[in-house]
């Protein structure tokens, strides 16, 4: 009997292996005519070159990747404030000079070279961040690496470990930093909206246990400043790959960082809940013209390839008119051609 109402019950509902998360849409949603500003992790990296894929107007982490609020705040504040670094603010280690606040990407063999590309990035970035409708922070770990000065650094440029503290934020850190960055990102630009996520990227070096520590102090202070202030959104990225995916599938080789098939489903995730309909809608236009653009023809000078050029030019042509903030030089160019 008890064998009856089973195969009764299995008919009528299919097994499930998982559960599968929509996010909640955002009251606001992105569209074409926002300037993006991302910042933090290298899942950060990841969703900006998506959102360059499809035209959005971006800029993404100037200072290179970084992972703790810390830094993440600092760089935002130099951002604002249109700090000039100068030469003491280097360090001088494996015959490169570098920023205890920047990325590897600006170390350099001389000051002034290293100099050059720090301040022209910090240039560009105040003038975007004043003008940015959207904020993406992607946090990727609480833990940080300290100085004997106390200082909190960015990055650990190959030095030896025993020369920095590691230590775990608290909660009420991480908050009191976010909180300062706020207030200073509303005074600079009050229309700013701000995004945050929590990487997916799985920091096992520090452990699992500390890893989930971590994890779980910057979903606290983020959902706290998330209910704290309007315009401040959550989108789970973490979630997602965590809870929803949830196999081993959906990471690459090194276990840690999410694979493409990831991160492709976040991205899917990520424009139905924060893109607006037309957006998304001109982003399928856009993937069609990409597509064209890099299509690599056997005989150029067909008439059938001559057609096709005129047809994506005309294509090209018509989305520019009516979406003009759209940069389509290169694709314009090369139809034109």
């Amino acid at each position: 009997m008890l064998l009856q109402l089973y195969i009764i019950k299995s008919e009528k509902r299919p097994m499930e292996f998982r559960l599968e998360h929509t996010p909640k849409p955002f009251a606001i949603k992105i569209k074409h005519a926002d300037r993006l500003f991302l910042a933090g992790s290298c899942f950060t990296e990841q969703i900006g070159s998506k959102l360059a894929a499809h035209k959005f107007r971006i800029i993404e982490n100037p200072n290179g990747i970084l992972f703790n609020p810390v830094s993440i705040s600092t760089s935002l504040i130099s951002y604002i404030e249109r700090k000039q670094y100068i030469r003491e603010d280097l360090f001088f280690q494996n015959e490169h000079w570098g920023s205890w606040d920047h990325h590897t990407r600006f170390s350099a063999l001389t000051a002034e070279e290293c100099l050059q590309k720090i301040n022209a990035f910090t240039s560009e970035a105040h003038s975007f961040l004043q003008e940015t409708d959207w904020l993406l922070l992607t946090l990727g770990s609480a833990f940080v690496y300290e100085l004997p000065s106390k200082k909190i650094v960015a990055n650990c440029h190959k030095v030896p470990t025993d020369k920095f503290t590691k230590r775990l934020l608290s909660t009420e850190e991480v908050v009191t930093t976010l909180d300062t960055l706020i207030y200073r990102l509303k005074q600079f630009n009050p229309k700013i909206k701000i995004i945050f996520t929590i990487s997916p990227v799985r920091h096992l070096r520090d452990g699992f246990v500390e890893n989930s520590r971590s994890k779980a102090t910057l979903i606290n202070a983020v959902h706290h400043m998330v209910d704290k202030f309007d315009n401040l959104f959550y989108f789970p990225a973490y979630e997602l790959v965590i809870d929803d995916l949830r196999d081993y599938r959906f990471y690459a080789e090194d276990m840690v960082h999410p694979n493409y098939a990831a991160t492709n489903y976040v991205w899917e995730k990520f424009t139905e809940a924060c893109v607006e309909e037309d957006s998304r809608q001109l982003m399928k236009e856009l993937y069609t013209l990409q597509a064209a653009y890099l299509h690599k023809p056997f005989q150029p000078s067909s008439t059938a390839h001559q057609k096709f050029l005129q047809s994506n030019l005309q294509k090209a042509t018509a989305i520019l008119a009516a979406y003009p903030y759209i940069d389509l030089k290169k694709e314009i160019l090369y139809f034109e051609s």
